[in-house]
């Protein structure tokens, strides 16, 4: 008993010591355990269910402050996609109930006129029609009878009786009689180019950067161009020094809701008579294929595809900028063509003419079919 509590007494801090470390070396360490007061843990509630019981929320709309626009014009505020806001005042217009109308909704910025630095296209006065179209001082009485008598005897020119099919010609056009109906006429031409931001020019412009004059040659044409004969010539210059006198073809251009710009005649056009020349910007074709402009014109087609040339009326123009195109897709479009787009060599230059095809009453549109050569355009989205 004593040899016991000897070895027991030799190391009497060591042994507990010792054994506590062993306790920890032998024994896991178990997960702690939970209060019995503790509830067990909820199961989530499905999505489905949150949604059954949770209210409604009503989704409020934000009002921008231009629910209650209204045209300045005419005070309605329906057809809100025709209506344009100023940038500046945040005053509503349609855009039919302005003057000159809006055609196509504006890219960018945009203010109204009493915002804008422009002053408003009104109707223009006979001396800003002269100026506008360049028209040359009036000639006295005894030099516009020569003329009259000139005239006459071009028309009276006869092909000789061994022929036995007459070749037509080109008639030169028959201006309105009373010049305050001239002027009107050409008022709405100048209005319409106005709006749309055209100049007037009578002739092919060629700009820097596009196709040069020189590019311009009717022996370049795929398969040879019809030469303007001599007589129809005389016509094509006599026309052209009218519309320089003032004197232009009984055309008027309107505005239609659903075609846009159109022309209709003032006035009777007989069969054959000449119109105008298409005229505009001369440019290479492969520069143009992603243009929007609506009316571009073929002027030249040539064996290498690069040369191709084209007429744009997009800054400059005349009248034949708005003469409709028919959907020749169906028998009721072709039954409107009253006029035909010809191409010529005129002093071996590529030129396009506008002649009437058949006689045109007063009050008649203006058609044509602007697939006369390569019947690519996709005309049976026209009306």
């Amino acid at each position: 008993m004593a040899t016991w509590k000897a070895s027991s007494s030799s190391s009497p801090a060591a042994s507990p010591s010792r054994r506590f470390i062993y306790y920890r070396r032998r024994t896991k360490a178990s997960p702690p355990r939970r209060p019995s007061s503790e509830s067990p843990p909820r199961k989530m509630r499905s999505i489905a269910d949150v949604m059954a019981k949770s209210p409604p929320v009503v989704e409020q709309e934000q009002d921008d402050g231009y629910g209650d626009v209204t045209c300045e014009k005419c005070d309605l505020g329906e057809r809100d996609d025709e209506l344009l806001l100023c940038d500046k005042c945040d005053k509503g217009f349609h855009m039919k109930c302005l003057r000159p109308i809006v055609v196509r909704v504006p890219v960018g910025p945009w203010v109204c006129v009493d915002c804008s630095d422009q002053r408003p296209v009104r109707r223009l006065s006979q001396k800003k029609i002269m100026h506008f179209f360049r028209i040359e001082k009036q000639i006295d009485q005894t030099e516009r009878s020569q003329l009259s008598q000139e005239s006459r005897k071009h028309r009276r020119r006869s092909c000789s009786l061994t022929v036995k099919k007459r070749r037509r010609k080109l008639l030169p056009m028959v201006p309105s009689e009373d010049p305050e109906q001239r002027f009107a006429q050409m008022g709405t031409l100048a209005s319409a180019l106005t709006a749309l931001g055209i100049k007037y020019s009578d002739d092919l412009t060629y700009v820097p950067g596009m196709a040069p004059r020189s590019a311009n040659r009717s022996k370049f044409e795929k398969g040879g161009m019809q030469v303007l004969s001599k007589e129809d010539l005389e016509t094509l210059e006599l026309c052209r020094a009218m519309y320089r006198r003032g004197e232009c073809p009984p055309l008027v251009v309107v505005f239609d809701p659903l075609e846009g710009y159109t022309v209709e005649a003032d006035g009777p056009i007989k069969d054959l008579t000449f119109i105008a020349e298409y005229t505009g910007d001369v440019d290479y074709l492969k520069n143009r294929e992603n243009d929007d402009c609506d009316s571009i014109m073929t002027l030249l087609l040539s064996e290498d595809p690069s040369k191709t040339l084209v007429i744009c009326p997009d800054k400059y123009g005349n009248i034949s900028r708005f003469i409709s195109g028919i959907n020749n897709h169906n028998r009721f479009g072709k039954k409107k063509q009253n006029c035909k787009c010809v191409r010529y060599s005129v002093n071996g230059e590529c030129r396009v003419l506008l002649v009437a095809t058949r006689d045109i009453a007063k009050g008649e549109r203006l058609y044509y079919d602007y697939n006369g050569y390569e019947h690519e355009y996709p005309t049976h989205l026209f009306l």
